[in-house]
């Protein structure tokens, strides 16, 4: 047991004299040093740069695509009649995330009103339920006299959460032009990035009730007892449709083309912007694979030609006592050392790119958006990535290292 601890006290002790001497070695030919820890420099920060720029810019485009629900509408064309069980049918396929009836298009407008100074007239009443992707952020409107209101509707009426709006609907019946006032409480207001129209968004009951209203019917939900009884519904005019991926918009239109039921996707935008992507992404990986090969021969470069310029003190150390695991050892030290530096140099260069990036072209950009951006993850990858190369490069000069004879050392005496 003893003698197990006093060989592990002088593992450590070698090791760390080994370690000295590297660190004394590199700050005594620091010219030398200097000079590999820029040539690594001049790789690093492009690279890290380079990445970020991958991860803002490519990143940011797929993102945008994905978390932008519009981008998954599927808008039907014209009004049609389609009964329930078509609706049930449509709710099942596999690539469809929601789907909600909707009512004849004339029958989806109506004036929204505060006061008589704060009104929208002809705003789109948009059926709702639990699910939708526009109001994945807020509160969906459940009972029949709340709503849900769009930002620039919002503005307009100078509404606020909790405030009480009224929906006018208005018809001709008989010659005569009526109106009936419902009021309803806004229980949430959805960002312009989600819908920017001024609209309100309303349980399928109120868009049913506006309908039956203009039809003449007795609306017991507004209070309406004049005409004759609702009919029993039996079909609706269109649906709302969204898509539950991206990659779901198209065999949804393939879908609806074998109804013969024209639709309208964002299918060209989605093409569009997947082939930049793919284009951006073959242009940095090019670019990525090439200064990464010009890092890795700019590493053997330096230290290979580090090795043959040291032979004689490589030489020294094997006169002394250090066998070739410990030489071995004392390269790989140094050329840690030597990328751990280079590596923190370039990542203050990017980010001082970073930032001039972001303030050359932030103002550019939506909010909240970024030109180039790496994650704490993508650092810590390509840190251990540099450190890894620089390992596998210093073995491939151990190997000619530890090729030195002690005796070259007294040549030259």
């Amino acid at each position: 047991m003893a003698v197990s601890l006093e060989k592990n006290s002088a593992i450590k002790t070698k090791f760390s004299l080994l370690s000295r001497l590297a660190w004394q070695d590199l700050l005594h030919d620091r010219k030398v040093a200097l000079c590999i820890i820029f040539s690594l420099t001049s790789v690093i920060a492009p690279l890290l740069l380079l990445f970020g720029l991958k991860n803002g810019i490519i990143t940011q485009l797929h993102n945008q695509l994905l978390n932008d629900p519009r981008n998954l509408e599927v808008r039907m064309i014209g009004n049609g009649n389609y009964p329930p069980s078509w609706f049930d049918e449509l709710s099942k396929h596999p690539d469809i995330q929601f789907v909600i009836p909707q009512t004849r298009s004339l029958n989806t407008q109506a004036d929204l009103v505060a006061d008589s100074q704060h009104f929208v007239s002809n705003a789109e009443i948009i059926p709702t339920a639990k699910g939708d992707p526009l109001l994945s952020d807020v509160t969906a409107p459940v009972e029949a006299n709340t709503l849900v209101l769009s930002t620039s509707a919002a503005e307009k009426l100078g509404a606020n959460k909790g405030d009480t709006v009224n929906l006018v609907i208005t018809r001709k019946r008989d010659n005569n032009s009526e109106r009936v006032k419902q009021s309803f409480r806004v229980v949430d207001i959805i960002s312009d990035a989600k819908f920017s129209r001024p609209a309100a968004f309303v349980p399928l009951s109120v868009l049913i009730a506006m309908e039956d209203y203009r039809d003449g019917y007795q609306v017991p939900q507004f209070n309406i007892t004049d005409g004759e009884k609702p009919k029993v519904r039996e079909s609706f005019a269109k649906a709302r449709i969204y898509a539950s991926s991206l990659d779901g918009i198209a065999p949804i239109n393939d879908w609806f083309n074998e109804q013969h039921i024209e639709v309208t996707t964002q299918k060209s935008q989605i093409d569009s912007v997947k082939a930049i992507t793919y284009v951006l992404n073959i242009i940095f990986s090019v670019i990525m694979w090439i200064s990464l090969f010009g890092c890795i021969a700019s590493l053997i470069g330096a230290f290979l030609a580090n090795i043959d310029r040291k032979r004689k003190d490589m030489a020294v150390l094997r006169l002394l006592g250090f066998h070739q695991l410990a030489v071995t050892f004392y390269i790989i030290i140094q050329a840690l050392l030597l990328t751990s530096i280079a590596f923190f140099i370039g990542f203050l260069l990017y980010l001082i790119g970073s930032y001039l990036f972001t303030g050359l072209l932030g103002e550019q950009l939506p909010q909240n958006a970024f030109v180039c951006r790496l994650e704490p993850i993508n650092i810590l990858i390509a840190l251990f990535t540099a450190l890894f190369i620089a390992l596998c490069v210093a073995g491939i000069g151990a190997l000619r290292a530890v090729k030195i004879q002690p005796a070259e050392s007294l040549r030259e005496i």
